[in-house]
């Protein structure tokens, strides 16, 4: 599904229209900034786990109310589930953005269905179990899609993982200080891992994994501003002293690396705690 190009004529414009909400401030809660990881799947398993109960309460004899509240608890909180998923879609790469609508599409299904069976169990029982049923189906098709999506797609995984298993163990001489021009980002190489080097006008260079934690974008190729790079492919804002997210879509971190100057003015750095 991450192939057809068929559905960017629904995922364009679609796209421009949740990133063009009014979010402020919101949009970084959604993504789970301050979590640290995706907010999404968190707020998912209230949904879930409400359906799921309601289709076993539908089989046992007089437990249609408690059945008929969990499918409306579940309905409700679905809405703020995919408010947060809609948020993270709408900053991925296009083959995720692809597997992403389908995802929605299933979940949207589960949502009328489930929103059907609340409307009708008090009047006709036989159809609301039916429809929470076929609710759920729906639900578990988006369940498996959005599986694929996170693992096989890695959409929001953190793509700065790898970098401390590819870095050796103590200091690695980088070249002189005085090549960098101040405010400048410069890109260099440590074995295979891209590294951000930015100097200061006092002399003091940060240093950072250079692929944006988020979608792997080149923050060598950002604005540098305020003590703080921006990725230049979805806009993700993070500290160059210590590498924090400051603003997202990014919610992990940027890998931080020591740095010194050695007697020769060649610059070394290395992974905090790596000896």
């Amino acid at each position: 599904m991450e192939n057809a190009e068929a559905l960017d004529r629904v995922v364009t414009p679609l796209q421009k229209a949740v990133r063009a909400l009014p979010l402020a401030s919101l949009r970084d809660v959604l993504h789970g900034r301050q979590l640290g990881h995706p907010l999404h799947p968190a707020l998912v398993q209230v949904p879930m786990g409400a359906w799921l109960s309601s289709a076993v309460l539908d089989f046992v004899p007089g437990a249609g109310r408690p059945a008929r509240v969990l499918v409306g608890l579940g309905t409700l909180t679905a809405l703020p589930a995919a408010l947060a998923g809609w948020t993270d879609w709408a900053e991925q790469h296009e083959q995720q953005l692809r597997t992403g609508l389908v995802h929605a599409a299933a979940n949207a299904g589960a949502v009328s269905l489930f929103g059907a069976s609340f409307a009708v169990r008090g009047r006709r029982p036989m159809a609301g179990r039916v429809l929470g049923l076929g609710g759920l189906a729906c639900a578990g098709v988006g369940g498996f899609v959005g599986g694929h999506l996170a693992y096989r797609q890695a959409a929001g995984a953190n793509k700065t993982e790898p970098v401390p298993h590819l870095v050796e163990p103590g200091w690695h001489r980088l070249g002189p200080v005085s090549d960098l021009k101040p405010g400048k980002p410069e890109r260099h190489l440590l074995g295979e891992v891209p590294l951000l080097l930015v100097r200061d006008e006092d002399g003091t260079v940060n240093v950072l994994a250079d692929r944006c934690s988020h979608l792997s974008g080149p923050l060598s190729e950002g604005d540098i501003a305020d003590g703080c790079v921006s990725c230049p492919w979805h806009g993700s804002v993070f500290r160059l002293s210590d590498g924090t997210v400051v603003r997202g879509p990014a919610i992990a971190p940027q890998p931080c690396f020591e740095t010194r100057t050695d007697a020769d003015g060649i610059l070394a750095v290395r992974l905090p705690g790596a000896g």
